[in-house]
């Protein structure tokens, strides 16, 4: 059973938003809704998007660059593969990365996978939280990590500690005010331990 259906993104101008994820390339992974719910600094969740090699990774930075993004982490190489960081001009936090360090293919903009990371205060609170509701463990590392079963979403839900995932994304931890994003399934509605609201939402069967 999966209780995770949608992900929709709150913005001031969903118009804008709406050209710049059909750019991306993740229209078919998010919405978007008009809110003028005010919010400043980390916003607490990060979209990551797993590419093949690393030309795909510079061809969406590119892509994304161009579009109105900026950039919060330079793509470069580490020893887990090679990857940036960009923020869309709505404020959300996109990562873009492979485990690959070299191109073994032509460069495409494919995605193969997008997850959504909601940075969370207490990761083993909010899996149990989570379970209550319906949602299957596919992965868990403890307080580290813990990645869902979505077999009905086209994102991944998985929870991260707020602190390293703002970390990861180049951008100090503190913010304030609407998360800015709504997630939509079977859970909802609800409001889960760190405020991330969910929406009633059918799952596709």
């Amino acid at each position: 059973m999966t209780a995770f259906a949608s992900v929709t993104l709150e913005t001031p101008d969903p118009a804008s938003a709406d050209a710049f994820y059909a750019a991306f390339g993740l229209s078919s992974y998010v919405s978007v809704r008009a809110s003028d719910a005010p919010a400043a600094g980390f916003r607490g969740f990060a979209l990551s998007l797993v590419v093949s090699q690393p030309g795909d990774v510079d061809a969406l930075v590119g892509v994304a660059l161009d579009a109105g993004a900026t950039t919060l982490k330079p793509a470069t190489k580490s020893f887990w593969g090679y990857g940036a960081v960009v923020r869309a001009p709505d404020g959300t936090i996109c990562k873009i990365a492979t485990s690959k360090k070299k191109d073994s293919g032509p460069v495409t903009r494919r995605i193969d996978q997008v997850a959504l990371l909601l940075g969370v205060a207490d990761v083993k609170a909010s899996k149990r939280f989570y379970v209550d509701r319906g949602l299957a463990v596919a992965k868990s590392f403890g307080g580290k990590y813990v990645e869902f079963d979505t077999p009905s979403s086209a994102v991944t839900l998985a929870l991260y500690p707020r602190r390293a995932l703002a970390k990861d994304t180049g951008m100090p931890q503190e913010g304030t005010g609407s998360h800015g994003i709504v997630m939509g399934g079977a859970a909802g509605p609800c409001t889960d331990p760190d405020g991330f609201v969910w929406e009633a939402a059918s799952v596709p069967a």
